[in-house]
């Protein structure tokens, strides 16, 4: 299944933000599915137009510190995204961003997040009854408990996980993140809690990497928190990824296995990715849906729930990724 709101949009660009998150990536991929001479006449046995999930505050507290989760409900809001966003470089100016050009005020994007959220939640709901789900959207795996983090203000994966396991619908699960950064608000946020495990492939060096360890007070930075399973790929690796992935995979799965497993599937290793922090990772075409075929394979042979979101992905072709992938999986699982 497919959830996939075509009226939402994923630029930023009414907001004044010029990072390039395109809408091509959802609407060519979704384009490229219902004109398939396949899928195309079944669309409606894959096709879910929108999330009917809502989140509250007490999800959000799940997760989330609650001085954080009342600043996103406060006159500091704006403050908060452009922090998360890094809308102001470190000289005081304007960084990827323009309020002459915006027709949104920034505030506004706070409930197309929660509209994010919650089409998460809904993914995972649809995946425990159908077996698979993926969802135009999601995948904030850098917001941490006390703030957002690299264009993530919510993680929705551990909230929406978190939500699940509340309602008694599920015990534990895995998060597979195989997004080109690491998923370090995800390993914070669970660090310690058996119940959700996770795994994250992604570059050896660079953002969030490349921070410090440790702020001017000595507090350590939480994005240096190991997942449960680290794999870093060094620049000039990318013929050993697979192979990586897959012997992790192997170790994830030497524990219990999941009612649920949550997939990050961040389209930005690929080599057009035009997000200048992911130029060390570059798969090509066919690496990305080796990626995306071991992954969706390894749960499927054990029987595991798939939830996807789409996490990273920037410039005009990112959609090619999450196109070729979604066919074969939509010619797998639909009947």
């Amino acid at each position: 299944m497919i959830i996939y709101d075509e009226q939402q949009k994923f630029s930023l660009l009414e907001f004044g933000i010029k990072i390039p998150v395109r809408n091509s990536r959802t609407v060519n991929t979704f384009a490229a599915l219902k004109s398939h001479p396949v899928l195309g006449p079944k669309i409606d046995r894959w096709y879910l137009p929108g999330s009917e999930d809502k989140v509250s505050r007490e999800d959000l507290l799940r997760v989330h510190s609650k001085e954080y989760v009342d600043k996103l409900f406060s006159p500091d809001l704006e403050r908060e995204i452009i922090r998360t966003y890094e809308l102001i470089n470190r000289h005081g100016k304007y960084y990827r961003y323009d309020p002459d050009i915006a027709v949104l005020p920034l505030s506004a994007l706070f409930e197309r997040i929660l509209e994010r959220v919650a089409g998460t939640v809904q993914c995972c709901r649809v995946a425990l009854e159908k077996g698979f789900c993926f969802y135009f959207g999601g995948g904030m795996h850098h917001a941490q408990a006390d703030y957002g983090n690299g264009f993530c203000p919510l993680n929705d994966m551990v909230i929406a996980v978190r939500k699940l396991q509340a309602e008694g619908l599920i015990r534990n699960a895995w998060i597979i993140d195989v997004d080109a950064h690491k998923g370090d608000g995800t390993a914070a946020l669970t660090v310690g809690d058996d119940s959700i495990q996770t795994l994250s492939i992604h570059m050896a060096k660079g953002w969030p990497l490349d921070e410090a360890e440790f702020d001017r007070e000595g507090k350590p930075n939480p994005s240096f928190i190991p997942s449960d399973i680290d794999i870093p790929i060094e620049s000039g690796e990318e013929d050993q990824y697979t192979v990586e992935l897959e012997a992790g995979l192997h170790q994830l799965a030497q524990g219990p296995l999941p009612d649920l497993a949550v997939v990050v599937s961040g389209a930005d290793p690929y080599e057009h990715d035009e997000l200048p922090s992911t130029r060390s990772l570059k798969l090509t075409l066919d690496q990305m849906m080796a990626r995306d075929q071991l992954v969706f394979n390894f749960l499927k042979e054990r029987d595991i729930p798939k939830a996807y979101v789409m996490a990273g992905g920037y410039g005009e072709r990112a959609w090619e990724v999450y196109a070729r992938f979604l066919t074969r999986a939509l010619l797998d699982t639909v009947e």
